[in-house]
């Protein structure tokens, strides 16, 4: 099985020894994601503004992958503090409102750059 290394402008740059999404086989493995913005600047705000920019930058790298959030088949959640549990959820749900995918969430000592949120994801190509 060969390992594609997945990329895209539209989703921050790494920031260190490893890559945005790497495919093997019919699974796409996507580091985990921060709500920095495509050019690398953190976004400010409360839980909601980060998630929603979390989940902007798993659907660019998805889309360089030709997926969408539909083919996500399972989420990581990192909170840097967990009574930001509600806020992320009901924003997170409005992305996954049909079949969301499997998902474990837990409260991080930190994260990076500061962020209240990170996400990694893992989605299935079918086709």
């Amino acid at each position: 099985m060969k390992k594609i290394v997945i990329t895209t402008d539209q989703a921050p740059p790494v920031v260190g020894p490893y890559t945005q999404a790497l495919a093997a086989g019919p699974l796409v493995f996507l580091s985990g994601q921060i709500p920095m913005d495509a050019s690398g600047k953190m976004v400010e705000g409360d839980i909601v503004v980060q998630t929603v920019q979390v989940i902007q930058n798993i659907k660019a790298v998805l889309a360089a992958a030709g997926l969408t959030l539909k083919d996500v088949v399972k989420t990581t959640v990192y909170l840097a503090d967990m009574a930001n549990f509600m806020e992320m959820n009901r924003t997170y749900g409005e992305f996954f409102p049909e079949h969301p995918p499997a998902r474990t969430t837990i409260q991080a000592g930190a994260l990076p750059k500061g962020a209240a949120i990170e996400i990694d994801a893992i989605a299935l190509k079918t086709g």
